[in-house]
């Protein structure tokens, strides 16, 4: 795959921008969004971005906040953005910090303008509603111009995570081979190969058909932003525009190599079978067979009675489970993960 970025070509989209894509030095401005609604019939929600760019080379498009209650990287993205030089750029940085705002000043997961999940929007509508429209322009005016995509995500408040750099598993095994090897060169303790089972249209799966070099993360847990997660976001972002010659320098060795496991199957994640509250029986870390409870999930209206088990059906280790003890039924309340090689 190149790692040459197309010419920045004009679309069909409501949005419109501050930004040259194609100025050399450092911008800040924004993407200007139409809205119309109760308190304003003409209005423009701005969404801010900022381009890095340098002479000739591949193009890094980072987002963070496409989640609204996730906030690493809306944090390390802007503190990124001011501390590089144009200077040490070989190519392009494109960075969206808050890509649904909405969502994230609300601190909620969805956006509270339409009721929308970014993540499951893409590629998006011209004239859907605020989230399908952002989705639109980034799937056909920025998607494009990028080698390689990240987008930063955590646990919001609903997920303990073990920290990880996520992608699925893709057909094109040196595209695979290239997103694994930038995947570990992050340093994070975990590289985790994922399914979708809660629904299409997520960025990360619109960028990974187009060719792209594409990471996910998992690095906060349960809203738990803590100093150490923030400085593994800023550090892996570093590594990896390093490791592809965007940034000068050479990526950080790694302390321990980071382990490389998979959540293949949709047994994998495992449903709660009844609303209730959620009782885990492993933490982070811990070793299940299949056959054997992750937990129980107690009937509040009937505190008495006895609790429903939760069994696992493959063995695995618990990457992920439910932070908030109130479940519903067909809430995922524990992931379970194997190693993986190609």
């Amino acid at each position: 795959m190149s790692e040459s970025a197309a010419p920045t070509t004009q679309i069909d989209s409501q949005i419109w921008t501050t930004i040259d894509y194609e100025k050399n030095g450092k911008q800040t401005g924004f993407l200007g969004v139409p809205q119309s609604d109760n308190l304003a019939g003409w209005a423009t929600h701005f969404l801010p971005i900022a381009v890095i760019k340098n002479g000739s080379g591949p193009t890094a498009l980072l987002f963070g906040g496409n989640h609204g209650d996730e906030y690493e990287g809306s944090v390390t993205l802007p503190k990124l953005v001011r501390d590089i030089d144009p200077a040490q750029v070989q190519g392009r940085i494109i960075v969206v910090p808050m890509l649904n705002r909405p969502a994230g000043l609300n601190g909620t997961r969805l956006s509270p303008l339409d009721g929308k999940n970014m993540n499951r929007a893409f590629p998006g509508e011209r004239n859907g509603t605020i989230t399908s429209i952002i989705a639109h322009y980034v799937a056909n005016a920025l998607i494009p111009l990028a080698d390689l995509v990240v987008d930063v995500h955590s646990g919001g408040r609903t997920i303990l995570f073990l920290p990880s750099i996520n992608m699925h598993h893709v057909a094109d095994a040196a595209q695979m081979q290239r997103m694994l090897e930038t995947a570990v060169a992050w340093g994070a303790p975990y590289c985790f190969v994922y399914r979708d089972v809660g629904g299409e249209g997520l960025l990360p799966s619109y960028a990974e058909a187009l060719g792209k070099i594409t990471l996910g993360t998992e690095l906060g847990s349960a809203a738990q932003f803590t100093p150490e997660l923030l400085q593994l976001t800023e550090s892996g972002l570093y590594n990896i525009l390093r490791l592809h010659g965007i940034l000068d320098g050479e990526p950080e060795p790694r302390r321990e190599p980071a382990k490389i496991v998979a959540a293949p199957e949709r047994e994998d994640y495992i449903m709660a079978p009844v609303s209730g509250i959620f009782e885990p029986f492993y933490d982070l870390g811990g070793e299940v067979r299949a056959g054997q409870p992750v937990g129980q999930i107690h009937n509040p209206e009937e505190p008495f009675s006895t609790p429903r088990p939760v069994l696992a059906q493959t063995d695995g280790m618990v990457m992920a489970r439910r932070a908030l003890p109130l479940t519903r039924q067909g809430d995922c309340v524990v992931t379970l993960v194997r190693p993986f090689s190609l």
